[in-house]
């Protein structure tokens, strides 16, 4: 009895091992074309937000602090630097909106070098299909263009703001426009880092 214990521990270390190797193997084959998918799918988010460029934006970048999250850590924000022909035409940068009706909203804002918003791009949300969800189609996104914290009133119309809310999802628009505001004044606030050709890399 007890070698056939010791030959069942024995078969199952074996086995242990076996797919423990077999899953460090997979993951190691598969890490470099995640990582690629994820770079890819972050190049065409700044795509879609950015002016033209001919620089490789997601390599020129500033990393800056914006406060500490409920844990007390540092939230980095990772600021996006497009060029054309070697000067700056615009940025691009992630905010956040946690107050959406079904969870976060993360969206990529796109900012022109008159600190106005060239485009915003919805990254995820959870919002309700068919109500909510709308903050990702093209005529709620484009409200953004051209806007600045100088000639924008950034609340929705229900709140006596200029821009659109959602019929029957006023949540979702309303959590979208803050975050954006407080990209813009994020930005403003460090410009001067932002700018600087060194920058936190």
């Amino acid at each position: 009895m007890f070698k056939d214990m010791a030959r069942l521990l024995i078969t199952l270390t074996i086995i242990a091992a076996s797919a423990g190797f077999l899953l460090s193997m997979v993951e190691s084959a598969t890490r470099e074309p995640i990582k690629e998918q994820r770079r890819l799918q972050m190049i065409k988010a700044l795509s879609a937000v950015l002016p033209e460029f001919d620089n490789a934006p997601d390599t020129d970048t500033v990393s800056l602090q914006n406060g500490v999250n409920k844990k007390g850590e540092p939230v980095q924000v990772t600021v996006y630097r497009a060029r054309k022909g070697g000067e700056l035409v615009g940025t691009a940068f992630k905010v956040i909106a946690p107050e959406g009706y079904s969870g976060n909203i993360e969206v990529m804002v796109g900012l022109r070098t008159d600190e106005q918003v060239n485009a915003i791009e919805i990254l995820t949300h959870a919002e309700t299909p068919g109500l909510g969800s709308k903050i990702a189609e093209s005529w709620f996104k484009d409200m953004f263009k051209g806007k600045g914290l100088d000639n924008a009133d950034w609340r929705v119309k229900k709140d006596g703001g200029e821009f659109d809310q959602i019929s029957g999802a006023t949540i979702s628009p309303r959590a979208v426009v803050g975050a954006v505001k407080k990209g813009l004044e994020f930005f403003r606030k460090h410009k001067t880092e932002i700018l600087a050709e060194g920058g936190k890399s």
